[in-house]
């Protein structure tokens, strides 16, 4: 049985585990970072000093199994409530039930524990750290932004254009020991889709990561974003997203899986309204490359009482399942 470890956080890798959960014979971990501090997440981080629960609420969801019922669990952990006044509007009620597991069972490794159980999830779900980290960025203009809501949407903190030339968190953490374990017995680790900085790379910050990751013998895929993020990724090409990825990882990828397809003009405008763009691919040249259509062929409507911006464009977990089984 091949291990498969999917490092990130957000719907990029929500979508990889919906899709590799349905590859025979594979054992799966997903590790997911712990420095969100947007949206629903954020408010129950501010209220209750418990981890960030979003992007694991998001795998748990992901992992679970796909019964013959009406899937209600499933459905109560995605439901996000569009009413109530702002101290209900907007949050999750899977977010919600874990921050309620941790009060009651006074340990959040037992309340993520619990709620893996109640979902009766097909893998694993670790966060990166138990530790209480805030992610920092440095630009190449000198200025610095404060916590992952502030990297992640530019506004009075810094310009958007402007590179991010340093990444870390503070203080400073340690990798979780079962994610630690996971990697360094990993046959495959998976990276990506996702925001550069804010969903991938503030895993590989964490103290321990990359030296976990150069003790495994695994291969490493990324698949690189589709558009990029105006705030992280301006103007990036994908020799860009590589390059960071391998810069903070201390370790060459072993392939990049790539969607070829032609993203709509439709979307393409409303993505020009934010400052984002389709990624040139410009390694033409790489043979770790594979291209191929992993389009969504739908625009993801966004859900209502959401706080947070999601894209519009998303790889298909259908499509990504055949490519990555080829890939194992």
């Amino acid at each position: 049985m091949k291990r498969i470890v999917v490092i990130g956080g957000g719907t990029g890798t929500y979508t990889v585990l919906s899709a590799i959960k349905h590859i025979k014979d594979i054992d799966i971990t997903a590790i997911v970072t712990s420095a969100d501090s947007g949206g629903s997440t954020g408010v129950l981080r501010d209220e209750f000093g418990q981890l960030p629960v979003g992007d694991f609420r998001q795998c748990l969801v992901a992992l679970s199994q796909d019964g013959n019922g009406d899937n209600i669990l499933r459905k109560l952990f995605e439901y996000r409530f569009s009413k109530g006044g702002p101290g209900l509007e907007g949050h999750n009620f899977g977010n919600l039930l874990i921050t309620a597991l941790t009060d009651i069972l006074a340990s959040e490794e037992e309340a993520f524990r619990k709620a893996s159980k109640i979902l009766n999830i097909q893998g694993r779900v670790f966060p990166i750290t138990f530790d209480d980290i805030q992610l920092i960025a440095e630009y190449e203009n000198g200025s610095i932004a404060y916590g992952e809501a502030m990297v992640d949407e530019p506004g009075a903190s810094h310009d958007g254009s402007q590179r991010i030339v340093s990444l870390w968190v503070q203080p400073k953490a340690k990798i979780y020991e079962k994610s630690a374990e996971a990697i360094e017995k990993a046959d495959y680790i998976i990276i990506g889709p996702g925001d550069l900085y804010t969903s991938l790379l503030a895993n590989i910050v964490v103290d321990g990561v990359t030296e976990a990751i150069k003790e495994s013998n695994a291969k490493i895929i990324y698949i690189p974003n589709i558009v990029s993020k105006w705030g992280q990724t301006h103007g990036f090409r994908t020799s860009d997203y590589v390059n960071e990825i391998e810069k903070y990882l201390e370790r060459k990828i072993n392939c990049i899986l790539m969607n070829n397809k032609k993203l709509p003009k439709s979307s393409l405008k409303k993505y020009e309204m934010e400052k984002s763009y389709a990624v040139e691919d410009d390694l033409a040249e790489d043979k770790r490359v594979i291209r191929a259509d992993l389009l969504k062929a739908v625009e993801v409507n966004p859900i209502k009482g959401d706080r947070v911006k999601r894209s519009l464009l998303r790889h298909d977990s259908k499509k990504l399942m055949r490519e990555i089984s080829t890939l194992l």
